[in-house]
């Protein structure tokens, strides 16, 4: 793949101060590379090797023109799927030794490969997810830093190597964390390389190996993530790359009795059959980030402006199939006519379109599924209440070659499920509420628990929003992105309830040390 020069500044998903002349001309050039290397055949990586597969190939498509080929990447079988673990558990013995400053400068190296690369990947993701130029971007620089800031947790830990008290003077105590072994790390499309990145670096720099299986309709994203580990440098055999199904792929791989632990973001049916299946002979690891039901609360003291945009932004970035999206809005119903009218104005601005190209704020929803599940969503919608704007699937030009679907609101009573169910579409529901106690317990009623923000102008407020709220990440007055935004080291990205399975999320001060497990060790010195 071939390098670029940096953009000035670096673009996240808040991004502000970057030269963006600069920034679409590198952009242009790294889709016309990308673009010469459409309609290939790919195959599995397995111990540093391409395998093959007898099964039929997955033909990826573009969501944004369906008659697109990507690529076809070879589908995974549950023979490969032993053949991985077998050579990752290999791979491993000698991993799990190797000094943990040299694990650290391997990983440190990918990371560096990641930002020479990221225009090309952000290229990659746009084509393959329907990612915005900034978006897509931002993807690719959060797994960079997601890369650095696991490999300075296991730094400033010293290896997670700690001497401990003596009991009497004849003995050396030390704690030690050491890697469980194998994990299977299962990953989504949304953010094909910053999930795939965090999960998988943060097993690898703990000692583990890894095998992995990125979502249907990402695998060349994930296929970049396994070059860039070779090119770093990893040993063969300790990140080993298996596009194909979940019904296949990806059952076998969590079920694999040689798995010694899973990693997995995506939906909460998934997950949660994960979590109960894994443990058979002993409980193992299951690290589970399992999606949202976001909501955002628009008091009656709120800056209706920045109330309005943060909502809109946060709803309908990347199609509000992001697990931290908005998608429900309760807003205090004195207030509720005009915070409406700017939701409206300013969703109405959005620039719709082929996200490759410039400007273009909103693209494709990710499959035919989901355009479908837009349909039974706008609906019920219209049963229970009003659709204020959009509903439909978007036709002519561009619109009739890939899953284009309209941003829309809808006006609800309290009573809808849609203010309960994650869709992943872009479906927004707004509610009105008659304060914050019933915000609190409105928004608390869902069995998801990730994002949720919040916008007023009494501190006293928000304090109370921040303590009784059922959500691991919380915001209070984001214009930027009401319920999203996390980045590395800044907002840890923790799932409660339904969201979640160990209370610790990724970007987060204790995610490595969840792939590691303690060991006591003590030493009788002779003579004392």
């Amino acid at each position: 793949m071939t390098t670029t020069t940096a953009t000035p500044s670096k673009v996240t998903y808040t991004s502000a101060n970057v030269d963006w002349e600069l920034f679409h001309r590198q952009f242009d050039d790294a889709l016309a590379r990308v673009r010469g290397q459409l309609d290939r055949d790919y195959p599995l990586y397995i111990g540093g090797e391409g395998a093959a597969s007898a099964t039929p190939p997955l033909v990826h498509t573009s969501p944004i023109d369906t008659s697109v080929v990507l690529g076809r990447f070879a589908s995974a079988t549950a023979e490969h799927v032993h053949r991985a673990v077998t050579a990752a558990k290999r791979a491993q013995h000698g991993w799990g030794r190797t000094p943990w400053r040299e694990r650290v400068a391997v990983l440190s190296r990918a990371a560096g490969l990641i930002r020479e690369r990221k225009f090309d990947l952000a290229a990659i993701m746009s084509l393959e997810v329907g990612k915005s130029r900034p978006e897509a971007m931002g993807d690719a620089e959060e797994s960079a830093d997601l890369i650095d800031y696991y490999c300075r947790q296991v730094e400033d830990a010293n290896g997670f190597v700690r001497s401990m008290a003596k009991v009497t003077p004849s003995e050396r105590n030390t704690d030690v964390l050491r890697p469980y072994g194998v994990f299977a790390c299962i990953a989504p499309f949304n953010f094909p390389l910053a999930l795939s990145t965090g999960m998988s670096a943060a097993a690898l720099v703990a000692g583990n190996a890894v095998v992995y299986k990125p979502a249907e309709d990402a695998p060349w994203t994930g296929l970049k993530l396994y070059e860039i580990y070779r090119d770093a440098g990893l040993p063969p055999g300790l990140f080993n790359y298996l596009s194909g199904t979940g019904e296949e792929a990806g059952e076998a791989l969590w079920r694999h009795p040689g798995v010694d632990g899973v990693v997995f973001t995506g939906s909460k049916a998934v997950g949660t059959r994960i979590y109960q299946g894994l443990s058979r002979q002993w409980v193992k690891p299951c690290l589970l980030e399992m999606g949202g039901k976001n909501a955002c609360v628009v008091l009656e003291s709120a800056d209706l402006d920045a109330a309005a945009e943060g909502a809109t932004r946060s709803a309908f970035g990347l199609q509000n199939q992001k697990c931290s999206a908005t998608s429900r809005v309760y807003v205090h119903s004195a207030v509720a006519r005009p915070f409406l009218d700017k939701l409206v104005e300013k969703t109405k601005a959005l620039k719709l379109g082929d996200p490759t190209a410039r400007d273009v704020t909103f693209g494709p929803v990710i499959n035919g599924e989901a355009v479908e599940r837009f349909a039974r969503a706008v609906a019920q919608a219209r049963r229970e209440g009003t659709i204020v704007l959009g509903g439909e699937r978007l036709r002519g030009g561009v619109f009739d070659r890939g899953h284009f679907v309209a941003p829309t609101i809808a006006r609800l009573p309290l009573s809808s499920a849609l203010f309960l169910e994650e869709l992943f579409v872009p479906i927004l529901a707004v509610g009105e509420v008659t304060g914050l106690d019933q915000a609190i317990a409105e928004a608390n009623k869902a069995e998801y628990g990730l994002t949720a923000g919040i916008f007023s102008s009494r501190a006293d407020e928000v304090e109370r929003f921040f303590d009784e709220v059922e959500a691991g990440v919380c915001y209070a007055n984001k214009r930027t992105g009401a319920t999203t935004g996390a980045w590395p080291g800044a907002q840890p990205f923790t799932g409660w309830k339904g969201s979640g399975s160990t209370g610790k999320g990724g970007c987060g001060p204790y995610y490595v040390a969840q792939f590691v497990r303690e060991q006591s060790r003590t030493v009788i010195e002779e003579g004392r």
